[in-house]
């Protein structure tokens, strides 16, 4: 497949599309005529629109899509002629990109996924015994404590500078979170939006005020990091694979997919460390046709759609049970009510946008 000039020139400009996937066969493969449908999608989401049972239930409903990836908030940089709908990984790029090119509301949100923290075990337990984290009983998952751990981010504690890190050479240097790049990945804006809203006392970020308050500290958090990975996908890869930072953000989808893949093998020593206050990413389609529109109603209504969206992570909304049930094997790791989880506002684009530019200097 051909990437239109537009996009190619993103690339070049901005790096926010970091991947082409084609989700679709011919349509002779599949036996019946199929609309072609053409998308911008979040790097989360190319497994599942890649997944083979995925295809064959958006071709029983008449329809072939194409994606490509992107960062989130790159969308809007995007020469979008020609496509039929972008879904990117959360509420407010969707409403931005929708005003800017006048998509009709209301915007179809098929399913989201709480942000999550993946750390190996060493890692979970030492934040566990420095108060930063508490930890089940199996030590597959726990709660980050947001307030405890921003306060040793403002300080610069190293790892060092915890108690039980001796026995891990692993466990070296500043202690952070590494993310994606907030200006134009959702997934570590969201991290400014959760950061910020603990560190401005339980309040949403609105005001120049507060923005210039939090700006310390979230630059503190974003520069720490160095080159920051344009995708979350990438990110949650090189964890797996045993590179980097031993403490990361995803999505749970990320974490309940590979689960669901290899089971409790694939595991290894990963703990899912929730943060007691998070942001959830309400995977949000902008129809910018109306095919474009049908498959976003598809991808929220049609059951065996909704189905596949849990086999890949997703939570569909409206309906907790199909998730609970779905992954009851994956308790270990996954927080299924999301208990002791609190979900904090995300202020509006505007203010994500300047929070993030300050964030990066």
């Amino acid at each position: 497949m051909k990437r239109i000039a537009g996009i190619v020139l993103a690339v070049l400009l901005i790096g926010g599309v970091v991947a082409a996937v084609v989700a679709g066969r011919d349509s002779g493969d599949q036996g019946a005529a199929t609309k072609t449908v053409r998308a911008v999608i979040g790097s989360e989401k190319a497994d599942f629109f890649a997944d083979p049972k995925v295809v064959d239930a958006l071709a029983a409903e008449g329809y072939t899509v194409r994606t490509e990836t992107s960062g989130s908030w790159a969308m809007e940089d995007l020469d979008l002629k020609g496509y039929d709908f972008a879904f990117p990984s959360s509420q407010a790029p969707a409403d931005e990109l929708a005003g800017k090119l006048g998509a009709r509301q209301p915007l179809p949100r098929p399913f989201y996924s709480p942000l999550v923290v993946v750390a190996h075990r060493n890692a979970a337990g030492v934040l566990a015994a420095n108060g930063l984290a508490t930890l089940d009983g199996g030590r597959g998952k726990g709660v980050l404590k947001m307030a405890a751990f921003l306060d040793a981010a403002r300080e610069d504690r190293t790892w060092q500078e915890l108690k039980g890190t001796e026995a891990y050479g692993e466990l070296t240097g500043t202690l952070y979170i590494t993310t994606t790049d907030p200006v134009s990945s959702n997934s570590g804006a969201l991290y400014l939006a959760a950061a910020s809203y603990v560190d401005n006392g339980g309040r949403v970020v609105a005001s120049d005020a507060d923005v210039a308050r939090t700006a310390p500290l979230l630059r503190k958090l974003v520069t720490v990091q160095g080159a920051q990975q344009p995708s979350s996908d990438a990110a949650f890869r090189d964890f797996v694979s045993g590179v980097g930072n031993p403490l990361v953000l995803v999505y749970e989808s990320q974490v309940a997919a590979l689960l669901a893949d290899g089971g409790q093998d694939a595991a290894g020593d990963l703990t899912v460390l929730y943060p007691d206050t998070t942001a959830n990413s309400d995977h949000t389609v902008v129809p910018l046709t109306e095919d474009g529109r049908a498959v976003g109603r598809l991808l929220a209504t049609d059951p065996e759609l909704r189905k596949l969206a849990v086999r890949h992570g997703f939570r569909p909304q409206g309906a907790t049970a199909e998730f609970t049930t779905a992954t009851s094997d994956r308790t270990d790791h996954l927080n299924q009510q999301l208990t002791g989880i609190r979900q904090a506002p995300v202020p509006t684009s505007e203010v994500l946008h300047e929070m993030a530019r300050r964030a990066r200097g």
